[in-house]
């Protein structure tokens, strides 16, 4: 038995020639290399992805409204006198208290009413600048230079709240724009005003396959109802306020 078992050959010599010394260098050899090759492949995939990411043009849709209405002055009562009290001029475009809260002499932050956008529903934050400019200089443009006193509303800073991570638009940005102003010019004095606002996004992936029309249909008309909200609030609201304001002015000058 003894013989036997001396005569026949080693198992590690006949699996792996050599001994086994190989079997212990060949997982450090050939790991590391497999390592090297994954990595080397995760970062080419992941500046692919990058790459992709970027060429990815966001959809841009834009809606504008003017108003043009009549406008009643009294003297010592003018409507340049009511756009000086910029506080007064918000809250009665925003008169709910709850949703909105003064930052400094010239900005207020405002939490929007949910907007529905395709399948999602997401509440708005924006924080908005009132400016009243006069004798021409920096008027935002369409706005004639012989005007006496124009307010400038722009859209700041904002925020989507109410999104899940994986449903916020890789790039967004929205911009407000508009203006207000006594127009004298005519044999009746008129109150126009222009608001243009523009929405810019790339879906996120889970909705990058909902068709470009239905994008664009669905973004125009969430633009629109916001931009004649705005309206509706100058043409009634603000109109409103306004004839309060002369009935008040008598009696602070008496």
């Amino acid at each position: 038995m003894n013989e036997l078992a001396a005569a026949a050959p080693s198992c590690r010599n006949v699996l792996l020639p050599g001994g086994a010394s190989n079997l212990r260098r060949c997982p450090i050899n050939l790991i590391p290399k497999w390592q090297c090759n994954i990595s080397r492949l995760g970062k080419r995939q992941k500046q692919n992805m990058k790459v992709e990411a970027q060429m990815v043009n966001p959809s841009t849709y834009s809606s504008r409204i003017s108003t043009d209405i009549s406008l009643y002055e009294i003297p010592g009562a003018s409507f340049d006198q009511y756009l000086e009290d910029k506080p007064r001029v918000f809250k009665a475009i925003f008169p709910d208290k709850r949703r909105s809260n003064q930052l400094n002499e010239d900005e207020w932050r405002v939490h929007m009413l949910p907007i529905e956008f395709l399948f999602l529903t997401v509440s708005p934050v924006i924080d908005m600048r009132l400016r009243c400019k006069s004798s021409g200089t920096e008027y935002p443009p369409g706005v004639p230079q012989d005007i006496s006193k124009v307010l400038q509303l722009d859209i700041i800073r904002w925020e989507l709240q109410g999104l899940d991570e994986m449903l916020k638009p890789s790039q967004f940005s929205l911009g407000v724009k508009g203006a207000l102003y006594p127009d004298r010019r005519g044999p009746r004095c008129r109150l126009r005003g222009q608001l243009n606002m523009s929405i810019s996004f790339v879906l996120p992936p889970m909705l990058g396959l909902v068709p470009e029309d239905i994008r664009r249909d669905v973004a125009e008309s969430v633009l629109k109802r916001l931009v004649e909200n705005m309206k509706d609030k100058v043409n009634s609201s603000l109109i409103s306020d306004y004839n309060e304001f002369k009935r008040e002015r008598p009696k602070a000058l008496a």
